[in-house]
């Protein structure tokens, strides 16, 4: 029989608590200031933090947080994180279910009853999973020609265009598509089962108890947030701001510093909010309705970098961009955040992982994708023979827009309000590809031409009717 200090080894160890440290490999500041060496005094930058073993072992700032008043990043910099926030609503979740309040199995409708009723089973598990299908709200709103950070957007707004979306990009489980949507829902979920706001629910539930004291939600994007950098995107002139102005949160919209996020990780290994088994819940990849494996879990990807599993997020809002890494087998912790359009935070972030984890950086980009020729032969684009009967207005009760479509100079525009034209190549049958994504012209049994079908990354059907 094992005596109580030898199980209370053995647990430290199996904790990674205890026992010697691994080898860390030497990283000279020198090779971490290669990577962000395009961030001058007169540009925006980053910041960075790397923790080994639950301990910070690099904090540094490059570029500057306000360009107007030069005012430089620090460690301290609050930038917003984009969608790194997903996991910290699925946690939120995850808390409300623990306390008893709520299952991952429930129907959303349960919670959400502006919810359309698809006659199909969809849950908040598949809402965390990106797996639900719903048609991302965003995206709707751009084919509309709203686009998030062109107005003021509220998530009254989200319910409102959720509401009357009448189908699904697929059946709950059956496919994946990266959706806000379901977590914009999420954070409403958390606002009525916990009866306080979701920003007050992750202070005293998440934040707080972690010390995560520069933290908070942007729920209102006019509070004043000390110490926070200013967003920049970039123009031929030079750059300029390019900030949220919207209240949505949950999908987006944490203010945070790479600290913080440091902290944030290590709850994974020691959690000091939830438990062990709530851990390892969260970072469960899911699964399709076929037992395909996803390689995504509640709210965090998990993917190896070059051998090494890592899970973690980026993120991307108006002129932020930010990615967090952990890798659970070294007990280590990336964290960029960045206040450019250009910052390439998920490049630096694996830059700077890779260091710490002792492996050569590999030729071409990070991530697996290299630059080359590809072979064969490139198809030749299909010429439409008549493009007058494809001319017409076209109604969405989904978008709650008109798009009309013209012929001007033997090719095919769409006009959309308030006198938009967005140019269309033809790719196929009835098919064209603009800035606005696919759009196919639908015919009936007689092969006249009934509708229009616009489909996106994160929209995949979205139908608009023939109204002459």
């Amino acid at each position: 029989m094992l005596n109580r200090a030898t199980v209370w080894c053995a647990v430290l160890v199996l904790a990674g608590i205890g026992g010697p440290a691994s080898a860390q490999p030497q990283v000279s500041g020198k090779s971490v200031d290669a990577i962000f060496s395009k961030w001058t005094g007169a540009t925006p930058g980053c910041a960075v933090g790397v923790a080994v073993r639950g301990k910070p072992v690099l904090m540094k700032a490059y570029g500057m947080a306000d360009l107007e008043h030069d005012i430089p990043n620090t460690p301290d910099t609050i930038f917003e994180a984009g969608s790194v926030a997903k996991q910290f609503t699925a946690m939120a979740i995850l808390l409300l279910a623990q306390d008893g309040r709520l299952g991952l199995d429930d129907q959303v409708r349960k919670h959400v009853p502006e919810l359309p009723e698809y006659g199909v089973p969809l849950t908040i598990r598949h809402m965390l999973t990106h797996t639900s299908g719903l048609r991302d709200w965003g995206s709707v709103a751009g084919i509309a020609g709203a686009p998030r950070t062109s107005r003021e957007y509220t998530h009254a707004h989200v319910l409102d265009i959720v509401s009357r979306q009448k189908a699904l990009n697929f059946p709950p489980g059956s496919g994946w598509s990266y959706s806000n949507t379901g977590f914009n829902l999420a954070a409403i979920i958390v606002d009525r089962v916990s009866g306080m706001s979701f920003a007050e629910f992750s202070k005293r539930r998440m934040f707080d108890p972690l010390g995560m004291t520069r933290t908070s939600w942007r729920d209102d994007h006019q509070r004043i947030v000390k110490g926070r950098a200013m967003a920049y995107s970039t123009t031929p002139g030079g750059y300029q701001i390019e900030m949220p102005f919207e209240n949505v949160h949950g999908n987006g919209g944490l203010l945070t510093t790479v600290g913080d996020l440091l902290k944030w990780n290590e709850n994974y290994v020691q959690p000091k909010i939830g438990d062990a088994a709530l851990m390892a819940e969260q970072q469960r990849a899911g699964k399709s309705n076929d037992g395909k494996d996803l390689d995504y879990a509640l709210g965090l990807y998990v993917r190896p970098l070059e051998g090494a599993k890592n899970v973690y997020h980026s993120g991307s809002t108006a002129g932020y961009r930010a990615h967090l890494n952990r890798f659970p087998d070294s007990h280590t912790s990336v964290a960029v955040l960045c206040n450019g359009s250009d910052g390439s935070a998920t490049s630096a972030a694996n830059d700077v992982s890779l260091l710490y984890l002792g492996k050569r950086k590999p030729g071409g980009i990070i991530g697996g994708v290299i630059s080359g020729v590809t072979g064969g032969t490139a198809p030749q684009p299909w010429v439409p023979k008549n493009l007058d009967e494809l001319a017409g207005e076209y109604w969405s009760d989904e978008a709650e827009t008109k798009l009309t479509a013209l012929v001007e100079k033997d090719r095919l525009v769409l006009r959309r309000r308030p006198g938009i034209l967005l140019s269309l190549e033809p790719v196929g049958k009835d098919t064209f590809r603009g800035q606005i994504g696919t759009v196919t012209f639908r015919r009936d049994a007689a092969g006249a031409v009934e509708a229009l079908s616009i489909k996106q990354d994160r929209v995949w059907d979205l139908r608009f009717v023939r109204q002459n």
